[in-house]
Protein backbone atom coordinates (compact mmCIF):
# COMPACT_ATOMS: atom_id res chain seq x y z
CA UNK A 1 0.00 0.00 0.00
CA UNK A 2 1.52 3.27 -1.07
CA UNK A 3 1.08 6.47 0.88
CA UNK A 4 -1.66 8.77 -0.35
CA UNK A 5 -1.75 12.50 0.14
CA UNK A 6 -3.18 13.32 3.55
CA UNK A 7 -6.63 14.75 3.96
CA UNK A 8 -5.52 16.97 6.81
CA UNK A 9 -2.59 19.19 7.64
CA UNK A 10 -0.19 18.82 10.52
CA UNK A 11 -1.35 20.85 13.51
CA UNK A 12 0.99 23.61 14.73
CA UNK A 13 0.92 22.02 18.18
CA UNK A 14 2.08 18.71 16.75
CA UNK A 15 4.95 20.35 14.88
CA UNK A 16 5.92 22.18 18.08
CA UNK A 17 6.00 18.87 19.94
CA UNK A 18 8.21 17.34 17.24
CA UNK A 19 10.63 20.28 17.32
CA UNK A 20 10.84 20.27 21.13
CA UNK A 21 11.52 16.55 21.20
CA UNK A 22 14.06 16.89 18.42
CA UNK A 23 15.90 19.68 20.26
CA UNK A 24 15.86 17.63 23.46
CA UNK A 25 17.29 14.63 21.61
CA UNK A 26 20.03 16.83 20.12
CA UNK A 27 20.99 18.22 23.53
CA UNK A 28 20.91 14.80 25.21
CA UNK A 29 23.06 13.21 22.51
CA UNK A 30 25.46 16.15 22.61
CA UNK A 31 25.79 15.81 26.37
CA UNK A 32 26.27 12.05 26.06
CA UNK A 33 28.98 12.38 23.41
CA UNK A 34 30.98 15.41 24.52
CA UNK A 35 30.31 15.17 28.25
CA UNK A 36 31.70 11.65 28.46
CA UNK A 37 34.53 12.46 26.04
CA UNK A 38 35.49 15.46 28.14
CA UNK A 39 36.15 17.52 25.02
CA UNK A 40 34.45 19.07 22.00
CA UNK A 41 37.37 17.89 19.85
CA UNK A 42 35.49 14.73 18.92
CA UNK A 43 34.87 14.82 15.19
CA UNK A 44 32.97 11.53 15.09
CA UNK A 45 30.43 12.95 17.53
CA UNK A 46 29.95 16.12 15.47
CA UNK A 47 29.56 14.21 12.21
CA UNK A 48 27.06 11.81 13.76
CA UNK A 49 25.02 14.64 15.26
CA UNK A 50 24.98 16.48 11.94
CA UNK A 51 23.83 13.38 10.09
CA UNK A 52 21.06 12.54 12.55
CA UNK A 53 19.75 16.12 12.65
CA UNK A 54 19.82 16.38 8.87
CA UNK A 55 18.00 13.09 8.39
CA UNK A 56 15.42 13.97 11.04
CA UNK A 57 14.68 17.20 9.19
CA UNK A 58 14.29 15.28 5.92
CA UNK A 59 11.85 12.83 7.55
CA UNK A 60 9.96 15.65 9.26
CA UNK A 61 9.64 17.64 6.02
CA UNK A 62 8.37 14.56 4.19
CA UNK A 63 5.74 13.75 6.82
CA UNK A 64 4.51 17.34 7.13
CA UNK A 65 4.08 17.63 3.35
CA UNK A 66 2.94 14.12 2.42
CA UNK A 67 1.61 12.34 5.49
CA UNK A 68 0.94 14.44 8.60
CA UNK A 69 -1.19 11.62 10.03
CA UNK A 70 1.96 9.47 10.02
CA UNK A 71 3.78 12.23 11.91
CA UNK A 72 1.04 12.13 14.53
CA UNK A 73 1.38 8.36 14.83
CA UNK A 74 5.16 8.63 15.21
CA UNK A 75 4.65 10.95 18.19
CA UNK A 76 2.62 8.42 20.17
CA UNK A 77 4.46 6.94 23.12
CA UNK A 78 1.83 5.09 25.17
CA UNK A 79 2.02 1.35 24.52
CA UNK A 80 -1.24 -0.52 25.11
CA UNK A 81 0.43 -3.94 25.15
CA UNK A 82 2.00 -4.79 28.53
CA UNK A 83 4.64 -6.98 26.88
CA UNK A 84 5.73 -4.07 24.70
CA UNK A 85 6.12 -1.82 27.73
CA UNK A 86 8.35 -4.41 29.39
CA UNK A 87 10.45 -4.89 26.26
CA UNK A 88 10.94 -1.14 25.80
CA UNK A 89 11.97 -0.83 29.45
CA UNK A 90 14.59 -3.55 28.98
CA UNK A 91 15.96 -1.84 25.87
CA UNK A 92 16.82 1.43 27.63
CA UNK A 93 20.00 0.24 29.37
CA UNK A 94 21.80 -1.15 26.27
CA UNK A 95 20.65 1.84 24.20
CA UNK A 96 22.09 4.28 26.73
CA UNK A 97 25.29 2.23 26.85
CA UNK A 98 25.66 2.29 23.07
CA UNK A 99 25.48 6.09 23.01
CA UNK A 100 27.43 6.87 26.21
CA UNK A 101 30.31 4.39 26.00
CA UNK A 102 31.88 5.90 22.81
CA UNK A 103 32.61 9.16 24.62
CA UNK A 104 34.50 7.37 27.38
CA UNK A 105 36.25 5.35 24.68
CA UNK A 106 37.33 8.63 23.03
CA UNK A 107 38.55 10.03 26.36
CA UNK A 108 40.68 7.05 27.34
CA UNK A 109 41.59 5.71 23.90
CA UNK A 110 40.37 2.14 24.32
CA UNK A 111 39.54 1.34 20.68
CA UNK A 112 41.39 3.35 18.07
CA UNK A 113 38.82 2.84 15.31
CA UNK A 114 40.43 3.94 11.99
CA UNK A 115 38.84 7.06 10.45
CA UNK A 116 37.96 5.08 7.29
CA UNK A 117 35.94 2.60 9.37
CA UNK A 118 34.15 5.43 11.20
CA UNK A 119 33.31 7.16 7.91
CA UNK A 120 32.02 3.89 6.40
CA UNK A 121 29.83 3.44 9.47
CA UNK A 122 28.50 7.00 9.11
CA UNK A 123 27.54 6.13 5.52
CA UNK A 124 25.71 3.04 6.80
CA UNK A 125 23.85 5.23 9.33
CA UNK A 126 22.69 7.45 6.46
CA UNK A 127 21.61 4.47 4.35
CA UNK A 128 19.82 2.83 7.28
CA UNK A 129 17.91 6.00 8.15
CA UNK A 130 17.09 6.50 4.48
CA UNK A 131 15.71 2.96 4.39
CA UNK A 132 13.46 3.79 7.36
CA UNK A 133 12.18 6.87 5.50
CA UNK A 134 11.39 4.59 2.56
CA UNK A 135 9.36 2.43 4.96
CA UNK A 136 7.45 5.54 6.04
CA UNK A 137 6.67 6.24 2.39
CA UNK A 138 5.16 2.79 1.94
CA UNK A 139 3.28 2.52 5.22
CA UNK A 140 1.41 5.50 6.64
CA UNK A 141 0.32 3.34 9.59
CA UNK A 142 3.91 2.92 10.85
CA UNK A 143 3.12 4.05 14.38
CA UNK A 144 5.75 4.23 17.10
CA UNK A 145 3.55 2.03 19.27
CA UNK A 146 2.08 -1.38 18.49
CA UNK A 147 -1.54 -0.88 17.50
CA UNK A 148 -4.04 -1.65 14.72
CA UNK A 149 -6.40 1.10 13.58
CA UNK A 150 -9.90 0.64 12.27
CA UNK A 151 -9.13 1.43 8.61
CA UNK A 152 -5.66 -0.12 8.57
CA UNK A 153 -4.68 -2.52 5.78
CA UNK A 154 -1.72 -4.81 5.28
CA UNK A 155 1.22 -3.12 3.56
CA UNK A 156 2.97 -5.51 1.19
CA UNK A 157 4.82 -3.25 -1.26
CA UNK A 158 8.37 -1.92 -1.33
CA UNK A 159 10.54 -3.31 1.49
CA UNK A 160 7.46 -5.05 2.94
CA UNK A 161 7.62 -7.45 -0.01
CA UNK A 162 11.00 -8.66 1.30
CA UNK A 163 10.62 -8.76 5.10
CA UNK A 164 7.62 -8.22 7.36
CA UNK A 165 9.31 -5.67 9.63
CA UNK A 166 11.61 -3.56 7.45
CA UNK A 167 11.60 -0.57 9.81
CA UNK A 168 13.19 -2.73 12.53
CA UNK A 169 15.74 -3.92 9.98
CA UNK A 170 16.74 -0.32 9.26
CA UNK A 171 16.87 0.47 12.98
CA UNK A 172 19.02 -2.59 13.69
CA UNK A 173 21.55 -1.63 11.04
CA UNK A 174 21.64 1.91 12.40
CA UNK A 175 22.16 0.70 15.99
CA UNK A 176 25.01 -1.58 14.96
CA UNK A 177 26.69 1.11 12.84
CA UNK A 178 26.44 3.81 15.52
CA UNK A 179 29.29 2.64 17.82
CA UNK A 180 31.74 2.44 14.90
CA UNK A 181 30.54 5.79 13.57
CA UNK A 182 31.35 7.22 16.99
CA UNK A 183 34.78 5.56 17.02
CA UNK A 184 34.22 2.74 19.51
CA UNK A 185 34.52 -1.03 19.23
CA UNK A 186 33.50 -1.54 22.86
CA UNK A 187 30.13 0.13 22.36
CA UNK A 188 29.23 -2.67 19.93
CA UNK A 189 28.55 -4.82 23.01
CA UNK A 190 25.55 -2.82 24.33
CA UNK A 191 24.42 -2.11 20.76
CA UNK A 192 24.24 -5.85 20.08
CA UNK A 193 22.30 -6.30 23.34
CA UNK A 194 19.50 -4.20 21.80
CA UNK A 195 18.83 -6.91 19.20
CA UNK A 196 17.16 -9.42 21.59
CA UNK A 197 14.74 -6.72 22.71
CA UNK A 198 13.88 -5.98 19.07
CA UNK A 199 13.26 -9.67 18.48
CA UNK A 200 10.97 -9.83 21.50
CA UNK A 201 9.14 -6.73 20.29
CA UNK A 202 8.64 -8.25 16.83
CA UNK A 203 7.33 -11.57 18.21
CA UNK A 204 4.76 -9.81 20.36
CA UNK A 205 3.82 -7.40 17.57
CA UNK A 206 3.16 -10.33 15.25
CA UNK A 207 0.69 -11.78 17.75
CA UNK A 208 -1.19 -8.48 17.81
CA UNK A 209 -1.21 -8.18 14.01
CA UNK A 210 -2.41 -11.77 13.49
CA UNK A 211 -5.18 -11.15 16.01
CA UNK A 212 -6.31 -7.71 14.90
CA UNK A 213 -5.21 -6.94 11.32
CA UNK A 214 -7.26 -8.46 8.53
CA UNK A 215 -5.13 -10.19 5.92
CA UNK A 216 -1.99 -10.41 8.06
CA UNK A 217 -1.98 -14.24 8.39
CA UNK A 218 -2.09 -14.50 4.58
CA UNK A 219 0.67 -11.90 4.29
CA UNK A 220 2.83 -13.98 6.65
CA UNK A 221 2.45 -16.92 4.29
CA UNK A 222 3.60 -14.83 1.32
CA UNK A 223 6.53 -13.08 3.07
CA UNK A 224 8.33 -15.68 5.14
CA UNK A 225 11.02 -13.63 6.86
CA UNK A 226 10.44 -11.22 9.71
CA UNK A 227 13.66 -9.22 9.82
CA UNK A 228 16.58 -10.63 7.81
CA UNK A 229 15.97 -12.16 4.38
CA UNK A 230 16.93 -15.83 4.25
CA UNK A 231 17.64 -16.01 8.00
CA UNK A 232 14.70 -15.00 10.22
Amino acid sequence: MTTAHSSFSARPGLIRTVLVRGLAAFLIMGAAFFGTAGTFAYWQGWVYLGIVVGLMLVALTYMIRKSPELLERRMRTHEKEQTQRKVIGLSYLPLVGAFVLPGFDRRWGWSGVPPAVAIAAEVLVVLSYGFVILVFRENRFASRVVEVEQDQQVTSTGPYAIVRHPMYLGMTLMYMATPLALGSYWALVPAAAVIPTLVARILNEEKVLVRDLRGYPEYRQRVRYRLVPGIW
